[in-house]
């Protein structure tokens, strides 16, 4: 792992547990934590979009009452595996 690929990581984990809503950071908190060092720098560059959502949205995607944008759906459907809410 690069030193940039690390910073990126340590930048998005902080991101990911510090959401507007608890519910996201209890959701993409911990599969940052668990999934995102294994994702490719594509997959990275989709989550980093991903984060710049609206929470509220977020929440709705995840938890499956709206379906995401296609752009996301992969990513969305992972988090949702590792959440256990598939």
């Amino acid at each position: 792992m690069t030193a940039d690929t690390a910073l990126r990581l340590k930048r998005l984990k902080i991101r990911s547990w510090r959401r507007g809503i608890r519910e996201m950071d209890m959701i993409l908190g911990p599969f940052c934590d668990g999934c995102a060092a294994s994702l490719t720098a594509a997959e990275l560059d989709i989550f980093e979009a991903m984060l710049g959502e609206n929470d509220q949205d977020l929440y709705l995607w995840v938890s499956a009452q709206t379906p995401p944008p296609p752009k996301y759906s992969e990513l969305i459907e992972t988090i949702r595996i590792h959440t256990g809410a598939n």
